[in-house]
């Protein structure tokens, strides 16, 4: 594998992993899931081994936050971008799946314990967590299905599709997005029997879908318009 192409590859991992940044339940007809407010990714290899030499543990674990959105319960907890997650509560933090979903199954009544590792050391910080704003539903069951949207207007996308057109910006490898045959830039044209001009519009319709019955897309794939069934995750 060459460089660039490897480069690539490193890309497409963190795409996957950070489409998966925020907490989602698993039930089907819950939408009021739980909301820390962060975008997370799992380590690489090498950093774990760098997190074990610096902190004296035996393995390297937990998941990076990337970044902590602005007025968000992980803000007004005082997380910080690059901060490791290595315990929620008690329980040890190994991947970004698991993170999320402790988050999810966790109360937005009370506060909840997370301890990070900082380069001064470890530290436990009570977060209140919140519930998911109605915008960011559509975009986690996205993210369950196995994929991300994006719009044509914030990343300079030329050719026939109109300026805010739905695009799929990454599909999750191994999700049932992939396994249903969608690609990173197919362009959304219908959610079920619900058609779709914008990315918010979109967003609007999956939130409405239940994660118990397959997803149905309707695509434009250069010339083709293709019509795709996602298994539920």
């Amino acid at each position: 594998m060459g460089r660039a192409e490897a480069g690539r590859a490193v890309t497409r991992a963190v795409v996957a992993t950070l489409m998966l940044a925020f907490a989602v339940a698993a039930a089907a007809e819950a939408r009021s899931w739980a909301w820390l407010g962060v975008r997370i990714r799992d380590m690489a290899e090498q950093e774990m081994e760098e997190i074990s030499r610096r902190h004296g543990i035996r393995e390297g674990f937990g998941v990076i936050i990337v970044e902590v959105l602005e007025g968000t319960p992980a803000a007004r907890a005082g997380l910080q971008n690059g901060d490791i997650v290595v315990a929620f509560n008690d329980r040890p933090i190994t991947e970004t799946r698991l993170l999320q979903r402790l988050i999810a199954g966790a109360p937005t009544e009370g506060d909840t314990r997370l301890t990070v590792l900082r380069s001064e050391g470890r530290r436990q910080f009570p977060v209140r967590l919140a519930v998911m704003p109605p915008e960011i539903v559509g975009e986690r069951v996205a993210a369950e299905f196995g994929f991300v949207l994006r719009d044509t207007e914030l990343t300079g996308d030329a050719g026939s599709s109109p300026a805010g057109a739905p695009l799929v910006a990454a599909v999750l490898r191994g999700s049932p997005a992939e396994r249903a045959g969608l690609q990173a830039g197919d362009v959304v044209l219908q959610v079920g029997e619900r058609a779709v001009l914008t990315r918010q519009v979109t967003r609007e319709a999956l939130a409405d879908a239940p994660l118990d019955r397959p997803l149905r897309l309707t695509v434009r794939r250069g010339e083709r318009r293709l019509s795709l069934a996602l298994s539920p995750p």
